[in-house]
């Protein structure tokens, strides 16, 4: 089978293409290496995969040196001309989205970006599917749709219908574009709400990157609401595993219903922030500075993931705990941080 992975230079689409690819799997990934975060970790995750910073070519597939079924494309998703000839060229079987505009803060300051990204960039993927059939699509949700609800853990049946931030609003938006392509085209889509994704690699403005960075350095952490928060953070290793058991379990058309599914994936043990912090300052081996804050607009005090649904269908169950999930990451980023930008030949 041929994968397109959207996205693959951020934290999920590049642990999910190097596996995927190390299994021998076709791969083609495609990602814009917009400027939300330092590109310089793009560039490395690549390098990762065998793709050269110096041999980057807009909208031109790139051979990555390390995996011979692994071909890269700098290409946006709101280039609908140029997505259209890939999807045409390439004939894809499978389809994962993981492009997106990331960030619930970030959507306050600059909504522009997530419409074009997170609904015309979506839509364009809908529309190059609709023309070139898929066998099946699979695309990033967020917790973020259950909004600052009580109603926990949240289950996939909740009625998910007031987000508070624009990021929640566009990625319920793609959920319902995706269940109306799903109903008209017969397309089988699957969307993956994600809850706290944390691991090596991942995003500098998460909230364990910036507390291992300011721990580390014996500078503040802002911590909000008091402190009184919780999540369910859930380990990179983890939610691959979980995207590789959704690839396989391509929705049916059943009586007449679209070909359609919403699963939560996550650790179904949400975990305080308080406790967290703790674990971070045992991994790196010094106390916190810390600076309590109020709640943040667009934050929320609690997710929890119901994942019984995902279990059921296809076995999934997390394995890491947080402490070990954590040590695993500031491990990570110590030697990073120590080895970084120092690759002269990318």
């Amino acid at each position: 089978m041929k994968i397109l992975i959207t996205g693959v230079a951020g934290f999920i689409g590049f642990h999910l293409a190097k596996k995927l690819a190390s299994e021998g799997n076709d791969v083609i990934g495609l990602d814009s290496i917009n400027d939300y975060y330092d590109k310089n970790l793009k560039f490395d995750r690549l390098l990762e995969l065998g793709i050269y910073q110096k041999r980057i070519i807009n909208t031109e597939l790139i051979d990555s040196s390390k995996y011979p079924n692994f071909k890269f494309i700098k290409l946006d998703i709101e280039n609908k001309p140029m997505l259209d000839n890939l999807f045409s060229s390439e004939k894809f079987d499978i389809i994962i989205n993981l492009a997106a505009q990331a960030g619930v803060r970030y959507s306050i300051e600059s909504p522009d970006v997530y419409m074009r990204s997170n609904i015309m960039g979506f839509y364009n993927l809908l529309e190059a599917s609709r023309n070139n059939p898929v066998k099946h699509f699979v695309f990033a949700s967020s917790s973020s749709v259950y909004g600052d609800s009580n109603e926990v853990p949240f289950k996939e049946s909740a009625v998910v219908d007031r987000p508070i931030s624009l990021y929640a609003a566009t990625k319920k938006s793609g959920e319902l574009m995706a269940f109306t392509y799903s109903s008209l085209y017969n397309i089988p889509l699957t969307g993956l709400r994600f809850f706290t994704v944390y691991g090596p690699w991942g995003r500098p403005d998460m909230a364990l990157s910036i507390f291992t960075e300011n721990i580390l350095n014996e500078k503040p952490i802002k911590v909000f609401n008091n402190g009184n928060l919780s999540r369910d953070f859930t380990y990179i290793d983890d939610i691959i595993n979980g995207v590789q058991l959704v690839i396989n379990k391509i929705p049916d058309n059943i009586k007449g219903e679209a070909p359609y599914r919403i699963f939560n994936i996550g650790n179904n043990k949400p975990v305080r922030l308080m406790d967290f912090i703790i674990a971070v300052e045992e991994s790196v081996g010094k106390k916190a500075k810390i600076d309590f804050q109020p709640m943040q607009a667009g934050d929320v005090h609690k997710t929890w993931a119901d994942i019984s649904t995902l279990k059921h269908i296809t076995g999934y169950k997390p394995k890491t705990s947080i402490k070990k999930g954590v040590s695993a990451y500031v491990k990570w980023f110590i030697k990073y941080s120590k080895h970084k930008n120092i690759h002269c030949d990318k």
